[in-house]
């Protein structure tokens, strides 16, 4: 595997005994350093291929790499470099204070990251001292990521990770997910929110029904599309329209304001966003998740 390349999937197929197959041919690399985002509705197969790629669940065909190792071994040395964030919270040593529980989790490490340090880059610092039984579900949220730190990983697997945060603590989120990036970490992250997938991901892939439909940054996927949205405001009422022809549609808009003496303001020509494509793509909006009736901090 290329030094550059931290995950490689080609070919990737999952069938269950009873003959569904979750995932269909799925090929893409995620670069070192980056933040790759895996997209889709429910059921589409992104959580069996992250489950593949971590190890919980064996593939039917295909090869797979991760940092260079195959990830059904289950070697001790890839876990050391991998950190996981499910996409369901776990109360850890309930009894604990949330510095005790990560320097116990430090301990599991060959090389783990300080533990303060730890704890401030996952926003807990405020709360280090307090017993995890008491956390809110975020504060659990934060400390599952904090687990997942602590042995220094260089891949990040984030399933999910800001469900039912409130809008402050999923921007806290997002600032960690940075910092890991900066830090030289690669992530993987899945997500149904697509603003949060637009602000973080390098490259992104939409998979629906166990096949990748389209892959790329998150800014460039519209440009597939060969629809464009022209909009203008003229006497402070607001217009759009969508066209495959801009030009064409720009010269006939600004001709026709210049015979009647009329201004065009807030002149805008756009591609399709990252939700436009996706929604697209998929068929309409995904189901919201269970979790996102309970808003957390």
């Amino acid at each position: 595997m290329p030094a550059d390349i931290t995950i490689a999937v080609e070919g990737l197929r999952k069938v269950y005994e009873d003959g569904r197959e979750a995932v269909r041919g799925v090929s893409f690399d995620v670069r070192r350093g980056e933040v790759f985002g895996l997209l889709g509705p429910n059921g589409a197969g992104k959580t069996t291929t992250v489950e593949i790629l971590e190890g919980h669940r064996t593939r039917t065909s295909g090869s797979v790499s991760v940092l260079g190792r195959d990830p059904a071994d289950r070697s001790r040395d890839l876990r050391a470099r991998v950190g996981i964030v499910l996409q369901t919270s776990g109360i850890v040593y309930p009894h604990l204070t949330v510095r005790e529980a990560v320097a116990h989790w430090a301990g599991l490490y060959p090389a783990p990251r300080d533990v303060a340090e730890t704890i401030a880059l996952a926003g807990l610092t405020e709360d280090a001292d307090r017993r995890v039984r008491k956390l809110s579900g975020g504060l659990q949220r934060r400390l599952d990521l904090a687990l997942a730190l602590v042995g220094d990983p260089e891949l990040i697997f984030l399933d999910e990770p800001t469900t039912g945060f409130d809008p402050h603590a999923r921007r806290a989120a997002w600032e960690t997910v940075r910092s890991l990036r900066d830090l030289g970490k690669t992530v993987l992250l899945t997500t149904h929110y697509l603003d949060e997938a637009q602000a973080l991901a390098d490259r992104v892939a939409i998979i629906k029904d166990g096949a990748i439909l389209v892959e790329g940054p998150p800014g460039e996927l519209g440009d597939a599309t060969p629809r464009y949205t022209v909009g203008w405001t003229v006497a402070g009422e607001r217009h759009e329209r969508v066209t495959e022809d801009p030009t064409t549609l720009l010269h006939s808009l600004t001709a026709e304001a210049l015979d009647r003496g009329e201004r065009l303001e807030d002149l805008s020509v756009a591609r399709p966003s990252l939700e436009e494509v996706y929604l697209e793509l998929t068929g309409g909006p995904d189901p919201a998740p269970a979790e996102a009736a309970e808003v957390v901090a």
